[in-house]
């Protein structure tokens, strides 16, 4: 604790410099204010060489609040057909070979890294998990963590003109009305989320879940809403604050860096995520044809990652936020566990 609090105090000029973003964006009725506005001017500061502050510790609680979030999605009422679901769960896996392939070939024979970089990099997803993985191997931190941290802001950055393009979600009606950013949840209903956010965050290090902070909480949540034990929601004024330091979280990743020493990590990453998002929206395409579910829903299912930054998106504009965290779950999943036996595979070929 006595040094949680001057990491707080640092931390204090970026989260306010994040907020005045969202509120910004927010008067200005841009999609997605909080995250967006949030993440539009801290990066725009990081790379002007203002000198900002990671949320460090504080991310990783806001990972655990968007995880009991996400869980609320799941109720007792849930229609969603599991023939279907195991549909879409392979056009993703299906997407995210395709991704994984173009990436990892993009990122050697395009962008001239060394194979471990190159795989590291070209993950679609999983940006903490890989980053730790690739600490253990000779791949170039400084190109995985910026090729990442760029896929990233260029798919929140598309969110909004992409949906609105497919036509299948009001981005203008979903932000609260004032008495919804004044509600706050009984004390029982209090009691389910700490309870869901404790409980979620032991069982996803005991699990040893991808990104435990996240996922943890999340299936504990959903475990006591599908079965009736809670209906409990998470108040919009704790919502829009997780998008802030989400936003944050993004921007401050650029920090002590400029355009002119991103050189050609910059444009090799961003044409990197262009294409993969192309990839995501003909798949979303497929898997809404085949499935049924709405080509949004299934297209920030699909995206290449982040996870807690498309899940907030889904939650946020209530676009069934359970379907989009099963599927990256579901990636991220497959990918750690199949990352190193790539790794070996492209050694024997090379």
């Amino acid at each position: 604790m006595p040094t949680a609090l001057p990491a707080l105090l640092r931390f204090l000029p970026t989260l306010a410099l994040g907020i005045v973003g969202g509120a910004l964006a927010f008067a200005v009725n841009l999609p997605l204010p909080w995250l967006l506005g949030a993440m539009i001017a801290t990066t725009a500061a990081s790379l002007c060489g203002v000198r900002l502050r990671s949320p460090g510790r504080g991310r990783k609680g806001v990972l655990v609040v968007i995880g009991v979030m996400l869980g609320t999605a799941f109720t007792p009422g849930m229609t969603g057909d599991l023939g279907l679901w195991s549909l879409s769960l392979a056009v993703m896996l299906v997407a995210t070979a395709v991704m994984m392939a173009f990436s990892v070939w993009f990122s050697q024979r395009v962008a001239g890294h060394s194979r471990e970089t190159a795989l590291y990099a070209g993950v679609p997803g999983g940006v903490s998990t890989v980053t730790l993985m690739a600490m253990a191997s000779g791949a170039d931190l400084r190109v995985v963590g910026m090729t990442h941290a760029i896929r990233i802001l260029v798919v929140l950055l598309a969110i909004p003109p992409v949906l609105q393009a497919i036509g299948h979600v009001d981005l203008a009606g979903a932000t609260p009305d004032l008495a919804q950013w004044l509600w706050l949840p009984g004390a029982a209903d209090a009691a389910w989320l700490t309870v869901a956010g404790l409980g979620g965050l032991w069982l996803g290090r005991r699990l040893r879940l991808p990104n435990a902070l996240l996922f943890g909480p999340a299936l504990v949540s959903a475990a006591l809403h599908l079965t009736g034990v809670t209906h409990a929601a998470v108040p919009p004024t704790l919502l829009a604050l997780a998008q802030v330091i989400i936003g944050v979280s993004v921007g401050v990743r650029f920090a002590g860096t400029s355009l002119a020493r991103l050189g050609q990590t910059l444009v090799m990453a961003s044409l990197q995520a262009l294409v993969l998002l192309v990839i995501a929206v003909l798949a979303a395409w497929i898997g809404h044809l085949l499935t049924g579910y709405s080509a949004a829903a299934a297209l920030l299912a699909y995206m290449p990652g982040g996870a807690p930054e498309l899940s907030l998106v889904a939650l946020t504009l209530d676009i069934d936020p359970a379907f989009v965290t099963t599927h990256h779950l579901m990636r991220i999943s497959v990918l750690v566990l199949l990352l190193p036996a790539l790794l070996r595979m492209m050694a024997r070929r090379a």
